[in-house]
């Protein structure tokens, strides 16, 4: 007997549960949009670096006149095909960094034309 009422009491406050439940208001608020603020990515100032060519017939003149103006003969060299491998990756660099301020530029078209377009409309109603 005692099984019966519980079950009757779990069915009765399951259904009285779900009867007390509210409708819910939704309401959009329209929240103006904010001009982007991002910078386009740009090149830092480099440092000027002094290439120096060397090859087996001025070896000998160009570590001379490294010793007289006191700087170590240390060579870091390239041969010529290691050369354009390093001119196309700066290419690539240069390649994307293009690519990045025209996604910027995208970016704030799709994001800001609203703001543009609000900004331009006073001009052509004057028209």
């Amino acid at each position: 007997m005692s099984y019966i009422s519980i079950i009757f009491l779990a069915g009765v406050l399951s259904i009285s549960g779900c009867s007390s439940i509210k409708q819910l208001d939704i309401f959009t608020m329209e929240v103006e949009r904010q001009p982007l603020d991002l910078e386009k990515p740009t090149i830092q100032q480099l440092e000027e670096l002094k290439w120096l060519i060397i090859t087996s017939e001025n070896a000998d003149e160009v570590f001379k006149k490294m010793k007289e103006k006191g700087i170590d003969p240390v060579v870091f060299g390239l041969s010529d095909n290691d050369f354009k491998l390093l001119a196309k990756n700066f290419a690539q660099i240069r390649a994307h960094m293009m690519k990045l301020n025209v996604m910027i530029d995208e970016y704030k078209d799709y994001y800001e034309s609203d703001i543009i377009n609000k900004d331009k409309q006073p001009e052509q109603d004057k028209k």
